[in-house]
C-alpha cells in the first residue's frame, strides 16, 4: 500500500499522538522502534520507519506486516481492524458545499478583497491578485504577515483553510493550514 495513501498518514498521526511525540529525528525513531517492542514484543528496523514517515527516500509502498504490526502497537488486532475503526469514526468523508457557506476564487475579480477570521481571535484582510493568488494586507494575532502571497482556490466557513505556495518573509514557498481545529470561523467579502 502506498505510504501517502490517507489511512497510512492517519496511522502515522495516531502514533505520534499514542507515544506523545513528533517523528522526525533518527533519536525519534529508535524511540518509536523501542515503544513497538515494548508494545508488541515484536522488533521493527528505525530505516523501515524512517521509510515510512518520509525521513529518507525508500520505496512508495509499504509491507503488510509493517501496517499490522504499527496497528497493534495502538492496540488493534489487525491493519484490517484499525480502517474499520478509521471507518466507523468517520462515516462521511466527502460532501457537497452546496450547504455551506463558502467562496470560490473563480468567482472573484482581480482587487476583490476577502475578510477572514479563525479561533482565537485571528483575523486577516487579503486581496485577489489573479490566478488563484493572494497577498495579505492586514494580519492580526497570526503567524502570517502583511505583504505575505499564497495560492487558494475555496474559502469554506467551518472548514480548515489549507493554502498553497506561501511566501512567508523570505522563506521558501511552503503549504500552510488556517484554522486546523475548528475552521474558518468568519468569511466575508468586503
Amino acid at each position: 500500500m502506498n505510504k501517502n495513501c490517507p489511512e497510512i498518514l492517519q496511522l502515522r498521526r495516531d502514533i505520534e499522538i499514542s507515544v506523545q511525540r513528533n517523528i522526525n529525528s533518527p533519536a525519534d525513531f529508535e524511540f518509536l522502534s523501542g515503544v513497538i517492542w515494548e508494545r508488541t514484543k515484536t522488533s521493527i528496523s528505525t530505516s523501515t520507519l524512517k521509510r515510512l514517515w518520509g525521513y529518507v527516500d525508500g520505496a512508495d509502498n509499504t509491507r503488510q506486516c509493517t501496517l499490522e504490526l504499527l496497528s497493534k502497537t495502538l492496540g488493534y488486532n489487525s491493519w484490517k481492524d484499525y480502517t474499520e475503526h478509521l471507518e466507523k469514526e468517520n462515516p462521511e468523508q466527502s460532501d457537497f458545499l452546496t450547504q455551506s457557506k463558502h467562496i470560490c476564487t473563480d468567482d472573484l475579480a482581480i482587487g476583490d478583497k476577502l475578510e477572514l477570521m479563525w479561533m482565537p481571535n485571528r483575523k486577516c484582510t487579503i486581496r485577489y491578485m489573479g490566478n488563484y493568488k493572494f497577498t495579505i494586507e492586514h494580519a492580526e494575532n497570526t503567524k502570517l504577515s502583511e505583504g505575505d502571497t499564497f495560492c487558494c482556490r475555496f474559502f469554506i466557513l467551518g472548514q480548515p483553510l489549507y493554502i498553497d505556495a506561501l511566501r512567508h518573509s523570505n522563506a521558501m514557498p511552503t503549504a500552510y493550514v488556517i484554522g486546523k481545529r475548528d475552521g474558518l470561523t468568519s468569511i466575508e467579502k468586503m
